[in-house]
């Protein structure tokens, strides 16, 4: 199975397809780490404006970890498509990924509690670890409780750019959300409350499904 999450920023994708490998042993492909990984200045500042990134780019990107043996029997992906320009790259590719079914999970979230998940953000370099100051504090500020290693803030987890990332959504992503609700594959999932709660709610659409 491939699974797709689309959503409004700070919904919880990483965290939810983190889960859902944990458990199905399904990769997570994250777009935005895909770009991140990339030694460009340009890419870098559009990232940290909250930007789209040429689809050229991420095309290959995507193509380029798609192709590899742990993505053969399904996948989950986040952060694409993210306009109505890249739904034809997005079919191409999952078509040519594998044969596995392709579904379309939305999370939903209000905007006012996607600000505090990205302004409140830490992230641990060295593990990965994610807390937040307003949700989930460490025990030591700035200091990770796993391996005790500095905590982050990264430099596109700010309000200027949580706000222009969330007007882009609903002026760009949404209407590939509509696009998709045509095809009958989209689900819808509230993830304003916490990780194992929106789990549990996709678990339920995914039991549905056997590969």
């Amino acid at each position: 199975m491939n699974i797709t999450f689309i959503s409004a920023p700070a919904a919880g994708k990483g965290l939810i397809s983190s889960m859902l490998n944990e458990k199905y042993g399904y990769p997570h492909v994250s777009i935005g780490d895909l770009l991140r990984g990339v030694d460009d200045n340009t890419v870098k500042k559009q990232l940290e404006n909250g930007e789209f990134v040429d689809n050229r780019l991420i095309a290959r990107l995507l193509k380029d970890r798609l192709s590899k043996s742990d993505c053969k029997d399904g996948f989950i992906l986040d952060g694409f498509p993210r306009n109505i320009s890249q739904i034809s790259i997005y079919e191409d590719i999952c078509e040519k990924a594998n044969d596995k079914k392709n579904i379309i999970i939305v999370l939903e979230i209000p905007r006012e509690v996607g600000e505090k998940r990205i302004t409140g953000r830490r992230v641990c370099l060295n593990c990965g670890y994610v807390f937040n100051e307003y949700y989930d504090k460490p025990l030591i500020d700035g200091i990770c409780d796993h391996c005790k290693h500095k905590l982050i803030q990264r430099s596109d987890d700010n309000i200027e750019t949580y706000e222009r990332r969330y007007d882009t959504y609903l002026k760009e992503t949404k209407p590939v959300i509509d696009y998709f609700e045509t095809k009958g594959k989209v689900y819808h999932v509230d993830s304003s409350e916490s990780g194992k709660k929106t789990f549990s709610e996709i678990e339920k659409i995914i039991g549905g499904y056997n590969d």
